[in-house]
């Protein structure tokens, strides 16, 4: 069993639990190719009618690791980078075309690529200390991958509120939004995410999945729009800026942009 991540199933429901809490549940390359292993191992399980994605610790994730990202940039290319898009790329897809609900179970914040992790789900429940932020401008790239499944739950004003701000939004507002379908306190958050489990696993296995393949197909190809959002990703990640913001960020300083 990997260290950065658990999986339990237990009565027909699949937890994964990312578990790398002292890098705030950074997420990895290595753990990106992982996560979608196990994620389209048990999309195609029968005996699974529900998955759920939680995290352990204060942090439910910061995003891709930035350390690793640092070490790369030092010995990458623009198409290293691509690569390194369409690997998140491909866990975003595992988790939005699982025939069973996907449910985010949040007990804290959540930056960056954690972002896109939540917006693929179907269903999330956090709780009223968790909050939502996109900074990636300020390191000087761009949160490409999460922008088309945001404009698909929130529209344009409220992305541009999030991608281009990078505010911390909470997530009692973004359950005004429609991020979040319910904000509970965290003492509250084990009881009400079993009281969802059960209200779910009442529902046919067949017609949530068609449901879910309906709702896919209504939205928009969400998997033509990521291998765009790969290729601009990419190039955000390769310019001097992103450098610049990237180490600024790990030095605790200001970056110093070119313009």
């Amino acid at each position: 069993m990997p260290n950065d991540y658990l999986i339990e199933i237990e009565s027909s429901v699949a937890r994964i639990t990312l578990d790398r809490e002292p890098r705030r549940n950074a997420l990895t390359r290595s753990m990106l190719i992982e996560l979608t292993a196990e994620m389209k191992t048990l999309a195609a399980d029968e005996a699974v009618r529900l998955i759920e994605i939680a995290a352990n610790g204060p942090v439910f994730c910061a995003g891709m690791d930035l350390g690793e990202m640092k070490d790369r940039a030092q010995q990458s290319g623009p198409e290293d980078w691509l690569q390194d898009s369409l690997v998140y790329r491909d866990l975003l897809l595992a988790i939005i075309e699982a025939p069973q609900p996907v449910m985010a179970v949040v007990q804290g914040p959540v930056l960056a690529g954690g972002v896109g992790v939540v917006l693929a789900c179907d269903l999330v429940l956090a709780t009223d200390n968790t909050f939502f932020s996109l900074p990636e401008p300020q390191r000087g790239i761009t949160a490409s991958m999460v922008t088309p499944l945001l404009l698909r739950k929130v529209g344009v004003g409220h992305a541009g509120h999030l991608l281009l701000s990078g505010r911390r939004i909470e997530a009692k507002e973004m359950c005004g939004w429609g991020i979040c379908q319910a904000v509970v306190d965290p003492s509250e958050l084990a009881t009400e995410s079993l009281r969802w489990r059960d209200e779910m696993l009442k529902g046919s296995r067949q017609a949530l999945a068609a449901t879910k393949a309906q709702m896919l197909q209504f939205s928009g190809d969400v998997s033509e729009q990521l291998i765009e959002a790969a290729r601009l990703s990419a190039q955000a990640r390769a310019t001097d800026d992103a450098q610049e913001g990237l180490a600024a960020f790990l030095e605790k300083r200001k970056p110093n942009w070119q313009q």
